[in-house]
């Protein structure tokens, strides 16, 4: 999918995120940029920077949907992280290196996932056949005899034991596959997983480093390994785990995670309004100072130090987004503001939007609601009406309360359908007709009452 015209990303975009068409634009220029990049000669590719972006807009408006179907769409290692995460304990926060480590991490595991599963017929058939092997003992080998007859003898009876092991076998092998022999019970030799970690107190704050020390002393330690008694079926599920495991190299997943992080990552960088400060203050600004200067050699390009080794992050796209009420873009420290040269403001919502973020995604808030209520048995049906009158008093109460975006939808829908989601397992097969004369019972008296819509809407 890395190839997809601009165009492309926009039109698979638009069937989840409704309006802001500017910062469809931009991102997906940003992407292709990406796969450009690829495609230049070798000695230039390095010298070619992503272009990161600002995200400037209230909440629910979509930026983090946005970021986060981008890196769907793409297949891209993907991690979102709070900026005001950096400032909050103490002085001092969390390490801003920690994203990288995070993202890493994420792509390790999702890679590691996809391996097992491509290996995992493999990995059933070894275990099948190590569990063949503790219900049918092999037989012990023969003692070899000095006379010639004898070890004629001897042979042909070694065969014919062979030959009915094996029958027995393919017998063996049809009862497990038919499910026959799961209440059996078999003993089996469980590894166990853990994983001995120590936290690392770096200069940043503490972070978890999770250092295995069976891995640094190689095979010095002993296997910790015990004895179990378990059936048939569940000690298959173990089994062929254990050879999942086994069967995917980690070395080549973990170099595969690490490429893929440098070249192609996205680090979603929401609040980033929330470590602005005037210049020339002291207190609490000089601490959210301080992070964008630790920011600053991280969305730079710089090298940073994770378990799985040191990982670059000169190709990672950095997405920024804040509503940025009362700090500006441009009250950012300089350096930073030149790491993200594309701004892009988005629109807040209005009715309009509103009706179209309940009826057209392929996600729409309304589908999800009828297929949760269809698992009961109740058909709900929402006319065009009661869809208009819901988003006018979403637009409504955001104008009279805090702007909160499209997720004013998620509370008003709760409060329309709490009646009908509480009685459901109790309604017989019924067809639920929700008008506007419903959607003004159930919410005029909470959205006129200013104080109620406040704590409740």
């Amino acid at each position: 999918m890395m190839n997809l015209k601009p165009s492309e990303i926009v039109e698979e975009l638009d069937k989840y995120i409704i309006g802001q068409d500017k910062a469809k634009r931009s991102v997906a220029i940003a992407l292709r940029n990406r796969w450009r990049r690829q495609q230049v000669p070798e000695d230039l590719r390095d010298e070619i920077a992503p272009k990161n972006i600002i995200l400037i807009g209230p909440t629910g408006v979509g930026k983090t949907e946005i970021a986060r179907r981008l890196s769907n769409l793409t297949d891209s290692p993907f991690s979102k992280v709070e900026a005001s995460k950096f400032t909050e304990v103490g002085y001092m926060g969390r390490d801003v290196e920690s994203m990288v480590r995070d993202l890493v991490e994420l792509t390790v595991n999702d890679l590691r996932s996809r391996e097992q599963e491509s290996v995992q017929e493999k990995a059933q058939h070894i275990a099948e056949e190590r569990m063949l092997d503790l219900l049918l003992p092999k037989p012990a080998p023969r003692r070899p005899v000095k006379s010639d007859d004898d070890k004629e003898i001897s042979l042909e009876l070694v065969t014919d034991k062979s030959e009915e092991s094996s029958s027995t076998r393919e017998k063996l092998r049809k009862m497990l596959r038919k499910g026959k022999l799961d209440q059996r019970y078999v003993d089996i030799e469980v590894s166990g997983q853990t994983m001995p970690s120590v936290e690392i107190f770096s200069n940043m704050g503490i972070e978890e480093m999770g250092i295995n020390f069976k891995d640094m002393l190689g095979g010095l330690m002993p296997k910790n390994t015990k004895k179990r008694k378990v059936k048939v079926h569940e000690a298959m599920k173990i089994l062929t785990q254990d050879e999942t495991y086994n069967l995917v190299d980690m070395d080549e997943v973990i170099d595969q995670a690490i490429e893929k992080v440098e070249q192609s990552g996205i680090i979603f960088l929401d609040e980033i309004d929330k470590i602005t400060g005037k210049s020339n203050t002291a207190g609490p600004d000089v601490s959210r100072e301080g992070v964008q200067r630790d920011l600053l050699p991280i969305v730079e390009g710089s090298t940073v130090t994770t378990k799985y080794g040191p990982v670059k992050s000169d190709h990672i796209l950095f997405i920024a987004s804040g509503a940025f009420h009362i700090a500006k873009p441009s009250d950012l420290i300089p350096e930073l503001q030149g790491r993200f040269p594309i701004r892009v403001e988005l629109n807040s919502l209005a009715k309009e939007e509103f009706i179209r973020i309940l009826t057209e995604p392929r996600n729409a808030l309304l589908l999800q609601y009828m297929a949760l209520l269809r698992t009961e048995k109740v058909d709900v049906v929402f006319e065009d009406e009661a869809v208009e009158e819901i988003a006018r008093i979403a637009e409504e109460v955001n104008n009279m309360t805090e702007n909160i975006g499209a997720r004013r939808l998620h509370t008003l829908m709760e409060c329309l359908l709490e009646d009908i989601l509480f009685e459901a397992p109790d309604m017989k097969k019924e067809k639920i007709v929700i008008d506007r004369v419903f959607v003004n019972d159930k919410l005029k008296d909470i959205k006129d009452d200013e104080d109620l819509s406040r704590y409740i809407l």
